[in-house]
């Protein structure tokens, strides 16, 4: 049977498929179906509004996830990076800075309400209202930028501070648009965060405290002092304005660069405090641009104060657990022993020298307090950013005649009287050392005939220095000396019969902080200059001493008054002018390489030192200068010495020494006429007459040759022949010298050098 075919059913279709199947919809109708030609490719609304959503969900969820993402993170270092600042003894007064960043924070709540004020108008009217981010301000500037090619930039207050204080970068330095645009970004998200949790007033305390300001000023206090000399609680209403309207340009709105643009910047700023409501109209109208002072660009370590700046720094590292980088960013407050006002006058002192002598010459000072062993004031040197040898601590040059007192110390101790004890101070002198000759001859080959020790230290007597040592025993002097505070190790410091001429070489600091031993009575503080160290008003560090007694206290009071004799009748009578009890000693070494005053009352002791390097860093002879024909202790130095301490002591009290032990005098041996010193040749020693004491005369005179080359007068009078050479018969081996320390040393009694060498020895002999 025939299979019989089916016919459609009537309406049907076959729309879909080619049997009538219906297609199924598209989920984006895309291009359109059923639509032909331009029509197909024109999106529906339906098209356009799921798209709009779909976009506005993902960027909600991207917002959603970069809002959970960002963690308001630690403050950086830089931001929290504060300048140490080094005092003067007043704790007060600054001496200098130690800073990576030139940042000092303070509590701005305390400052006038004004200066936040005039921040807020100068760099976010909206501070007060906005969340953290100006949405309007952002739309706008974007605007212009688009439309003008411009980069004017819509950051809040709230997000220059969460940029500054949060992170590492300043963001937006790329050049890279979306990394830019990602950034800052990030920055709105923190400063939304920030503006949740901290309140406005400590948003702004952050931002004074971290923004540039200009002329290295991070933070409204060092900004304050370095426009106008002044902290910050003492910004004028106008002041404050001009302030805060060099933030966005501090570089190019200073006014020291561009007046006109500062002041229109001070004007918007006022105005914008009018508008906010912080001052009336009346108020504006009264203020005038202020008067802003010069930008001194100083580098820190620059002229003599650099030496005291370098000298603390170290100490502090030595001192406390500190590493450099904490020392730049702690915002220390380091408290040093150095007198400002003594200080500056050491360095006028140092400064008003006659100019004129070598290059090659250094010159020194220090003074320290014999009651502490704080030191008051240092000089190491005229700028520190030419030299950084600092002639107070590192130089050493030979001690000449200031090292006699530490044998003075020695032959007290050892019973020996300042008064009623007689030596002989002819010269030249042969003493007998360990079976070897040693000649000695004093400055000038001046005799002095039959002498105590009082006036041997004022006549800075050779002969009976190096006698009374070898009766004491050379080691005698190396004790008292380091009993002092003459560092054991110093070089030279050997105990042989030249080392009472000053052959060891010493720093003019430890020889300030041994006379300071003298002028307390035999108290020995070491020196130092480091009083404290704070952080916060936490105390990092703090200085401490014990005392130690090095002799007693008589024979510290007959040492000084033997050294009063020095002013009041010596080589030191240039002091007397000063109108105060001084104690001291001149100090000349051999051909003149280093000329000494070392003096003290019973507060300050000080050392001034004059030395002349080589060009190859050795020891020359000081070139004269100022009008002298020979540099010696009591020519430049001594001058120096009583120009600066005349200044320290102008309106002090006249202190005077302790009383010393009372002393019976014997009766002064008689002793002939000396024979007249010669003036170019040194007499051999064979031919010198020792003066005999008569006991049935006494002297009526003073002997009747005294030292024509003694200077104890003022420059003017010097004598007009001045011994133009060592004497010609003085060492018997000239090739060797005669010497320093025992066996040889430096030609005319140096440094230990040859060996074997002996001659007479006249280091240490000027006054």
């Amino acid at each position: 049977m025939a299979r019989q075919e089916r016919s459609p059913v009537a309406g049907s279709t076959n729309r879909g498929t080619s049997y009538g199947k219906p297609k199924k919809r598209r989920i984006i109708d895309y291009p359109r179906y059923g639509k032909k030609g331009f029509m197909r490719w024109v999106p529906s609304w339906r098209f356009f509004l799921g798209t709009f959503l779909m976009g506005f969900a993902l960027v909600a969820g991207l917002l959603i996830a970069a809002y959970a993402s960002v963690e308001i993170p630690d403050p950086t270092d830089a931001a929290q990076a504060q300048t140490t600042t080094v005092y003067y003894s007043d704790g007060e007064t600054v001496l200098g800075e130690f800073a990576e960043i030139d940042r000092q924070v303070i509590d701005t709540t305390v400052i006038p309400k004004h200066v936040g004020d005039a921040v807020v108008a100068a760099e976010d009217r909206t501070f007060y209202q906005n969340s953290g981010v100006d949405f309007k301000g952002i739309a706008r500037a974007l605007y212009t930028n688009v439309r003008y090619n411009t980069k004017l930039g819509a950051s809040t207050i709230t997000q220059q501070y969460a940029e500054r204080f949060y992170s590492e970068d300043t963001i937006g330095r790329s050049g890279n648009v979306l990394q830019d645009y990602g950034g800052k970004l990030e920055e709105a998200i923190l400063a939304i965060k920030l503006g949740q949790s901290q309140d406005k007033a400590d948003i702004l305390d952050g931002y004074m405290n971290t923004i540039y300001f200009g002329r290295g000023a991070y933070g409204i206090e060092v900004a304050a002092q370095k426009y106008f000399d002044k902290p910050a609680e003492e910004l004028s209403i106008s002041e404050a304005a001009m302030i805060a309207g060099v933030i966005p340009s501090p570089s190019n709105w200073d006014p020291a660069k561009s007046p006109e643009k500062s002041e229109e910047r001070w004007n918007y700023v006022l105005d914008g405090m009018v508008d906010l409501g912080f001052i009336t109209q009346a108020e504006r109208d009264e203020q005038e641009f202020p008067e802003w002072v010069e930008y001194n660009q100083e580098q820190k370590y620059e002229g003599p104060k650099g030496f005291l700046l370098a000298m603390a720094r170290a100490e502090v590292l030595e001192r406390t657990d500190l590493t450099e980088d904490q020392l730049d960013t702690r915002g220390l407050s380091i408290v040093t022993t150095f007198n400002k006002d003594m200080q500056r006058q050491l360095e006028k002192a140092m400064s008003n020298m006659p100019d004129d002598h070598s290059e090659r010459m250094l010159a020194a000072g220090a003074t320290v307090d014999p009651k502490s062993g704080a030191i008051q004031a240092l000089y190491g040197g005229a700028d520190y950013l030419q030299n950084q040898y600092n002639s107070a601590t590192m130089g050493k040059a030979q001690a000449g005649s200031t090292f006699k007192p530490f044998t003075l110390i020695a032959a007290l101790n050892a019973g020996i009287p300042v008064d009623n004890q007689y030596f002989d101070g002819s010269s030249p002198r042969t003493f007998d050392d360990n079976g070897s000759s040693y000649p000695v001859s004093n400055f000038g080959n001046v005799s002095y005939g039959q002498i105590n020790l009082a006036k041997a230290t004022a006549n800075s007597v050779n002969t009976v220095y190096v006698d009374v040592n070898m009766q004491v025993g050379p080691q005698a002097t190396v004790d008292a000396a380091v009993a002092a505070g003459i560092p054991a190790d110093t070089p030279d410091l050997t105990a042989t019969p030249s080392n009472v001429l000053g052959t060891s070489t010493v720093s003019p600091l430890a020889m300030a902080g041994t006379y300071a031993t003298f002028a307390s009575s035999g108290q020995y503080h070491e020196p130092y200059f480091l009083e404290r160290v704070e952080r916060n008003e936490t105390l990092l560090y703090e200085h401490s001493s014990i005392a130690r007694q090095a002799w007693a206290s008589d024979v510290g009071a007959e040492a000084t008054y033997a050294m009063t004799r020095v002013v009041e009748e010596g080589s030191g009578q240039k002091a007397r002018a000063i109108g105060h009890p001084i104690a001291g000693k001149t100090g000349t070494s051999n051909e003149n390489r280093s000329a000494w005053f070392v003096g003290y009352t019973p507060s300050y002791a000080t050392a001034i030192a004059l030395y002349q390097s080589t060009e190859t860093g050795g020891q020359d002879s000081i070139t004269p200068f100022g009008g002298y024909s020979e540099i010696t202790g009591s020519s430049v130095p001594l001058d120096i010495w009583v120009d600066y301490m005349g200044r320290v002591l102008k309106d002090e009290p006249v202190e005077d020494f302790p009383a010393r032990t009372v002393v019976q005098k014997a009766p002064e041996p008689v002793y002939t006429e000396e024979p007249e010193p010669e003036e170019t040749e040194e007499p051999e020693p064979e031919e010198t007459e020792e003066p005999e004491p008569e006991p049935t005369q006494e002297p009526t005179q003073e002997p009747t040759q005294e030292p024509t080359q003694e200077p104890t007068q003022e420059p003017t009078q010097e004598p007009t022949q001045e011994p133009t050479q060592e004497p010609t018969q003085e060492p018997t081996n000239p090739d060797n010298g005669g010497g320093g320390n025992q066996g040889g040393g430096n030609q005319g009694g140096g440094n230990s050098g040859g060996t074997g060498g002996t001659g007479t020895d006249t280091s240490g002999g000027n006054p």
